[in-house]
Order: C-alpha cells, then sequence, then structure tokens
C-alpha cells in the first residue's frame, strides 16, 4: 500500500529555486532572466536557441521602411518598444529616420501596450489607441471592425513572431499589410550550447526550461531535428515528463503545446511573473519525506534535509532520486547502477554512490542498507505501511 502523503516543511530562508537547474533559451534579455534566476538560488545554464539579425544589416526592414517612406500607411502598429526604437534607430543610420517619422506621423498609430507606446513618444510620435490588456488580438478586433478596412494601407511592426494569423485576417479583410520585420532571427552561429543542453535534458539533469519566444522553442525543436528523428521523440518525452518547460505567454508556449508538452506561463506575461512563476512551480514538484526523524525535500542537484541545503554531486543525487521514487521500499543494486550518470557494470559503483549520498546529507540513516537486497529510503514507521 502507499503512504499517506507527508506535509510539506517549511525550507526557511532557502531561495525558492536552490538546488534546481534552470536553462535560458533566449536571445534576448536572457541576461537579466538569467539574472532573476539566479537571485532566487537556480544554476542557470544559457543556451540561446536563435540568433538576432542586426538591424544595420537587415535588408527586409530596409526595403520596409523604404516602401513606407514612398507611399505611407494609414494605420501603423507598434507592438514593443525595444523593436520600434530599434526601427527607427535603424532608419537613422540609413538616412531615412526623419522621413519615416514624418510618414508615420501621417498615419493612425495603434499601440499594443505601455512600451511600445513609450518608444512612440520618445520619436516624437503619438499613439491613437492602446488596450489595457496589451494583446495583440484586441488590436487586431478594433481593426477588424473598421468599416473601411478594405483596400486600407496598414504597417505592422513585428516582433519576432511571425504575427500569421494577424496578418492573414487583414489581408482577408481586404487591407493592404506591409509587414515591418523589426528584428529578425536565425539559427545560432555556434550550435554547441544548444546541443549540450539537449544532451542535459535529456539525461535528466536540466530541471526547466525557459522561453521568451516561440522561435526559440522552434529553433530547439529545429536543432533536435538536425540530429535526427530519435532525439526530437527523447526531447519530447522528457519535457512532457520530467523537466518543466515555463513561458513567457500562450503565444510563445503554442509550438509546445503543439507537441502536448504541459508548458505554462503567467497571468502577466512578464520575465520577472515568469520567474515567480517558476519559483512556485518547481518547488512544488519535490518529492518531501518524513526520513530518519528528518524532513527530506530531493531537488534537482541538491537536498533540503530540515530546511537546510544540502549540494548533492551527480552520481549520488541520481541514487537519492530513485530511491525517492519508491520510499520505503528496497531498489536492489543492479537497478540503481542503471540511474548512474554513465551507467555502468560494477555494482560497487552503486556502494560509493551512496556512500558520498550519506556523506552529503549529514545524515547516515536516512538511507539504509538491506544486506544482500539493496538500499531504501528510511522513511518514517508512522508515514508508511509496515509489509
Amino acid at each position: 500500500m502507499s503512504a499517506p502523503r507527508p506535509s510539506r516543511s517549511r525550507t526557511g530562508s532557502v531561495p525558492p529555486l536552490a538546488g534546481f537547474t534552470v536553462a535560458v533559451t533566449a536571445a534576448r534579455r536572457a541576461e537579466e532572466l538569467g539574472v532573476l534566476l539566479e537571485r532566487r538560488g537556480a544554476e542557470v545554464v544559457h543556451a540561446p536557441a536563435l540568433r538576432i539579425v542586426p538591424l544595420a544589416d537587415d535588408e527586409e526592414l530596409r526595403d520596409a521602411t523604404k516602401e513606407l517612406v514612398a507611399r505611407p500607411p494609414h494605420v501603423t502598429v507598434a507592438t514593443t518598444g525595444i523593436g520600434f526604437r530599434g526601427w527607427m534607430e535603424a532608419a537613422d543610420g540609413w538616412g531615412e529616420g526623419e522621413a519615416l517619422r514624418a510618414a508615420l506621423a501621417r498615419s493612425e498609430v495603434l499601440a499594443r501596450g505601455p512600451k511600445a507606446c513609450g518608444a512612440l513618444r520618445a520619436a516624437g510620435l503619438r499613439e491613437a489607441w492602446s488596450p489595457v490588456s496589451e494583446s495583440s488580438s484586441e488590436v487586431l478586433e478594433r481593426l477588424l471592425a473598421r468599416r473601411d478596412l478594405a483596400g486600407l494601407r496598414i504597417a505592422v511592426q513585428l516582433h519576432g513572431e511571425p504575427l500569421r494569423d494577424f496578418l492573414d485576417a487583414l489581408r482577408g479583410a481586404g487591407a493592404e499589410v506591409v509587414p515591418v520585420p523589426v528584428y529578425r532571427w536565425t539559427g545560432p552561429l555556434d550550435p554547441g550550447p544548444l546541443d549540450r543542453l539537449i544532451d542535459a535534458v535529456l539525461a535528466g539533469g536540466v530541471d526547466a526550461l525557459t522561453f521568451t519566444s516561440a522561435l526559440a522553442a522552434a529553433g530547439l525543436y529545429a536543432r533536435a531535428a538536425e540530429r535526427g528523428a530519435r532525439a526530437v521523440d527523447d526531447l519530447t518525452r522528457v519535457l512532457r515528463s520530467r523537466t518543466q518547460v515555463a513561458c513567457v505567454g500562450p503565444v510563445t508556449a503554442a509550438p509546445l503545446l503543439a507537441r502536448d508538452i504541459p508548458a505554462y506561463w503567467p497571468e502577466r506575461f512578464r520575465v520577472g511573473a515568469l520567474v515567480r512563476l517558476l519559483g512556485e512551480r518547481l518547488p512544488a514538484t519535490a518529492p518531501v519525506l518524513p526520513v530518519a526523524g528528518h524532513t527530506l525535500e530531493v531537488r534537482g542537484t541538491a537536498a533540503l534535509l530540515d530546511g537546510e541545503l544540502r549540494p548533492i554531486s551527480p552520481a549520488p543525487m541520481a541514487v537519492l532520486r530513485a530511491l525517492a521514487r519508491r520510499p520505503g521500499a528496497v531498489v536492489s543494486c543492479a537497478d540503481l547502477l542503471g540511474f548512474l550518470p554513465g551507467g555502468g557494470t560494477d555494482e560497487h559503483a552503486v556502494e560509493a554512490a551512496v556512500a558520498r549520498l550519506r556523506a552529503a546529507l549529514g545524515a547516515p540513516s536516512v538511507v539504509q542498507t538491506v544486506t544482500k537486497r539493496g538500499y531504501r529510503i528510511a522513511l518514517d514507521p508512522t508515514s508508511a505501511c509496515t509489509p
């Protein structure tokens, strides 16, 4: 019979993400996200899944800018502050800045949110409207409600995502749409960090992946596909079962949800909110067990024993996770051997890992030796049924 679920103990001053490894796949704002995660105790791995094409070198953006200067739009949609500012700076560098601002000033300007509004005003422009929800879908609804949409020329500043549904809906209603690819993405110049991240995820060494762009999720899978169909299948299996996936919003999560990966996101689509949510969701999955008179919480690369963080090296940690999956049950050395990094055939490696685990925990009685059978977590008798 299964043991009743023990109550979760408090961890005192231990940061919520201490003992967890979190990967950052972003190219833009990666440092900001990494710092926020580290402040909450996480060990951060950075492996950009894509690369931003520099604006000054982007011929697509330059062509769109010239087109709008030559034929000003009736409506301009600004979607992000950083993207709109970058567009203005690039246009200034090409000698088109003044002409572009004059062309956009003749249009009705819609801003998706407050950051876009700020960028517009810094450029000497003024938004006619901005949704409280900061949602692209609400901007689209407002445009589709217009009676004069057919034949209207609309410039839409993209923000890394292609916004195909947004653009197609406007075109389907008869509008002439000019997409402005303010920053464009491609694969990373050096795929090495991304390869190492994929390997770490498959090996169970990453507790959570974070995404701030749908294209980063697509980039991760594009690289996995280059490694073969098995890599894609294995990656999907791990993301469905072990590694959590935290996204900045539902648009970012869409490519992952399409693969039945249980991604989640905060109510406010902000990096800070994403980190706070991860700090709630990730520790909630850590097993908490009453063992040998102690409270043991098993995290990704560490354990909390009576609220004190105990870092543990990979092999002993693999043993602890395996034992914690079946608290109180005896697990043989042969079975535990399969959980060790790199595997192997020598069961003495399990004995060595258990010895190091006991030393790291500082409480040898947490892991019991069952002679000629294996090892088990010393679950308190009051928490389990007697066999």
